[in-house]
């Protein structure tokens, strides 16, 4: 789950998942809140820190690899975006999709 477009905190959903899919363990980060901004096309390229690759490098490989990337439809209202061009192979979803997938997988949620 990313819930921010701060620099800092955008790799560790993207290892996480690309570390599960590497393990054959289903995939998914879903965007929600601020985190949503990374997502508009030239935002990630933006971002690299330390020796990791860009966040858009970091994207595209986790996609490669068949993580799915979900947004969430409500926060994209709030952000006041009733259009939006977002980076291809993102799905917007309902905010019951991720309670959904917290069921499936037995789990909690917290932020």
């Amino acid at each position: 789950m990313q819930t921010t477009h701060d620099p800092e905190r955008q790799y560790s959903p993207l290892v996480l998942a690309q570390t599960a899919k590497a393990m054959d363990i289903k995939a998914t980060v879903y965007y929600l809140g601020t985190g949503l901004k990374i997502l508009k096309p030239g935002e990630a390229e933006k971002i690299k820190l330390g020796s990791f690759p860009s966040v858009k490098e970091m994207i595209d490989k986790a996609m490669g690899m068949g993580v799915e990337f979900l947004v969430c439809e409500a926060s994209k209202r709030m952000l006041g975006w009733e259009k939006v061009e977002l980076i291809p192979g993102v799905k917007i979803v309902g905010a019951a999709t991720l309670n959904d997938l917290v069921l499936e997988a037995d789990a909690t949620q917290w932020f």
